[in-house]
């Protein structure tokens, strides 16, 4: 019996994964993070390779990988439109290959497994807010559909190996995440309006930017994440976890100019196919099986990413 935990996180020099590696061994656990370094960065988990109970590896879930641990977290995957759209086939196979994968190496450990799912499973939603059971609105075949079917075929395969080996699995549905170490350059709304103020670029807004979504601080998410895998095994989820507070796109980029301080105008551009018109997570049920929700609001978090990109372009230049 080993002594400490040991968590493989897949993604894990990734944004979100990084934050969570911390998380996991401040917890007390043995790590792995795995990454391919497609978006993810070694510079997101440096401070980390001095921990003895931190090992990284450079591998692409596409492909199977034999390591002996207690818990898998899959977070494996280009999450931007610009990552994902970049090489599709690719994104697909990253999300269907990455989760048969790490699904069979559960299997054949008996591991734990936690899918990062996304609210992109609802596509364009004609439910608002987003209830777990809807089944969403995709388009099976545009730009987006790599991505959004990509993870829905994802979520299948997890609710398929509970069925047929009695997998321990649980499956967390994404929104809207920011924070400290997002890519610089993924076109996602917060990162591309903070790094356009920041420069005193014009802050591109698509249609006229009355578009909704809901912004979950990555502090927040993270904390989600341990609270599900922590859950009884007759828990699986699907269970969203994002931030209810709904803000228009318009709104969003008045507050980073508010707060960056920039003279920056707002440039109005077409809107690009499938963009969903709202997006806002319905969490009763996060509430209630996880006794969570989210605790940073925008303002507070916006100010916290900000000054990490302003001190991240200080350095580049």
């Amino acid at each position: 019996m080993h002594l400490k935990k040991r968590v493989l996180v897949t993604g894990g020099a990734g944004f979100l994964g990084s934050h969570l590696c911390e998380r996991l061994i401040e917890r007390g656990c043995d790590v792995i993070c795995l990454d391919n370094y497609f978006t993810g960065a070694k510079q997101n988990v440096m401070h980390l390779l001095d921990n003895p109970h931190f090992e990284l590896l450079r591998h692409d879930v596409t492909f199977p990988l034999y390591v002996e641990v207690d818990e898998i977290y899959n977070l494996a995957c280009p999450a931007s439109p610009i990552h994902y759209q970049h090489d599709p086939v690719q994104t697909t196979k990253t999300s269907v290959h990455g989760a048969i994968n790490m699904l069979g190496l559960a299997k054949r450990l008996r591991a734990k497994i936690m899918q990062a799912s996304t609210s992109e499973v609802y596509g364009d939603p004609s439910v608002h807010p987003q209830p777990e059971s809807y089944w969403g609105n995709v388009n099976p075949i545009g730009f987006r559909s790599c991505y959004d079917e990509g993870k829905r075929c994802a979520e299948t395969l997890f609710f398929d190996y509970r069925r047929q080996h009695n997998l321990r699995i649980k499956v967390a549905r994404i929104f809207n995440t920011y924070g400290p170490r997002m890519h610089p350059n993924d076109g996602r709304v917060v990162s591309n309006f903070i790094i356009q103020a920041l420069r005193g670029e014009p802050l591109t807004v698509y249609g006229q930017g009355q578009q909704t979504r809901s912004f979950c601080y990555v502090d927040d998410l993270i904390e989600a994440f341990l609270r599900l895998m922590d859950t009884p095994d007759d828990f699986t989820g699907p269970v969203n976890t994002g931030n209810p507070g709904e803000f228009t796109i318009l709104e969003l980029a008045k507050l980073v100019i508010e707060y960056t301080g920039s003279k920056s105008v707002i440039d109005y551009r077409p809107l690009p196919q499938d963009d969903p018109k709202q997006r806002r997570p319905d969490i009763t049920l996060a509430k209630a099986k996880l006794g969570w929700e989210p605790k940073v609001p925008l303002t507070e978090g916006l100010k916290k990413t900000i000054a990490y990109f302003d001190a991240f372009l200080r350095k580049q230049a």
